[in-house]
């Protein structure tokens, strides 16, 4: 009878999330499949199938990635504004999905040029309505495991697509077209199943329709919001794009067949503990196991500085992982707690457009400085950021809050 009433409390204190968080995470992993058949083969095939320079490449994902960016301030504004967030999320993920089957009937650049635009349109159309959503379905208490659990199955897509690409260029022996068919089904399964599995809810009692982006709504969205995009910014500039754990891997000596694993065992690694810091960010202080997070980030930059061969890689790869599993659900927390429920969608939006510019500039440097003064220097600076970001959580003790 005890252990009856004590498992009964373990469920009262951990409350299970909606169906729903299962829902969108489903949806993620499912377009993420579908995105990464197609991009973790684009370039071969960009170069290889079509001629297409590198240059030419480098502008392409450049301008996709820069359209993205722009478009998550102006949806997560209109979901506030409309008060309609599943609508945006599938209207993003549809144009995602649309935007597949060109990929595989591409004949020259302007077309790729077409889908990929289209492609990151819809990102950035879903991206800030869609994490709005997640605080509008769960209460304050469950966001850290919402967030980790939909992250967790995200970037299980992930390192899924590389893997499932890797196995039908085999079984279709290289038929990059064909690869790029399959790749439209997870696709127009993820907007079938957010159409039907997730039920928005009204808005709440103090919720109001917010106009489209002006000065009064900035003001509201107050200095502890500012505060966390500012921590984010210094964060994302320690965290450069993962393109560099595979240059260093290929310095390093690895074959180029394994070299894919290097993203594989970072990706695992984040799937399988972001939703369970997400559920303990909701025990503990966000801020504090973000602090954490940067000291691990710090751990595993020195790791891959100083690496001397495959065992010390894997390992500062698998802190890497570590790390992005404590911190970017972690992250998407700190912001709901902030926003006002009235303005999430436009502080989504803000958050990301601050943090993907800053993603930008990451990594601008990070390659000047592999340029300049080796690969050594690149994940020294990347920790020196990360400490960087550590002084400023420490000193905005404003952040130190709980819902």
């Amino acid at each position: 009878m005890r252990q009856h009433l004590s498992s009964r409390q373990a469920r009262a204190a951990h409350p299970r999330l909606p169906r729903a968080i299962w829902v969108l995470g489903g949806v993620s992993m499912l377009m993420d499949i579908s995105s990464e058949l197609i991009h973790s083969l684009l370039p071969l095939f960009l170069v290889g199938s079509l001629g297409i320079s590198v240059l030419v490449v480098g502008l392409i994902e450049g301008v996709a990635e820069a359209t993205a960016l722009i478009v998550k301030v102006f949806s997560g504004v209109l979901s506030d504004h409309l008060r309609r967030r599943k609508l945006l999320a599938l209207l993003g993920y549809g144009l995602g999905a649309l935007s597949k089957p060109a990929f595989a009937l591409a004949q020259g650049a302007g077309v790729v040029v077409a889908a990929r635009f289209v492609d990151r349109i819809g990102k950035g159309i879903r991206g800030a309505p869609r994490d709005a959503l997640v605080a509008d379905l769960v209460r304050a208490e469950q966001r850290g495991a919402a967030y980790g659990l939909r992250q967790s199955l995200d970037t299980a897509g992930a390192f899924i697509g590389p893997l499932l690409a890797t196995a039908l260029m085999v079984w279709f022996v290289g038929d990059f077209r064909a690869v790029f068919w399959v790749a439209t089904v997870p696709a127009v399964l993820a907007v079938l199943l957010l159409l039907v599995g997730v039920r928005e809810p009204p808005p709440g009692p103090g919720a109001k329709a917010a106009s489209p982006i002006r000065r009064e709504a900035l003001a509201q969205l107050g200095a502890s919001f500012w505060a966390v995009v500012a921590v984010g910014a210094v964060f994302t500039l320690a965290r450069f794009s993962e393109a560099f754990l595979v240059l260093r891997a290929e310095q390093l000596g690895v074959a180029a067949s394994f070299v894919p694993l290097v993203m594989v065992a970072m990706n695992v690694v984040y799937a399988l503990s972001a939703y369970p810091f997400g559920r303990l960010s909701d025990s503990t202080r966000r801020s504090t196991l973000l602090g954490w997070g940067l000291l691990v980030l710090v751990a595993a930059d020195v790791v891959l500085a100083w690496a001397p061969g495959w065992p010390m890689l894997l390992l500062g790869v698998a802190l890497w992982g570590l790390h992005m599993g404590m911190t970017q659900g972690l992250l998407a927390a700190m912001v709901a707690d902030v926003a006002p429920e009235d303005l999430r969608g436009t502080a989504f939006g803000l958050f990301n457009l601050v943090s993907g510019v800053a993603m930008l500039l990451a990594s601008a440097i990070a390659g000047l400085l592999w340029d300049r003064l080796g690969s050594q220097s690149t994940f020294l600076a990347g920790a020196g950021f990360a400490v960087a970001a550590l002084v400023v959580l420490v000193a905005g003790r404003s952040l130190r809050h709980r819902p």
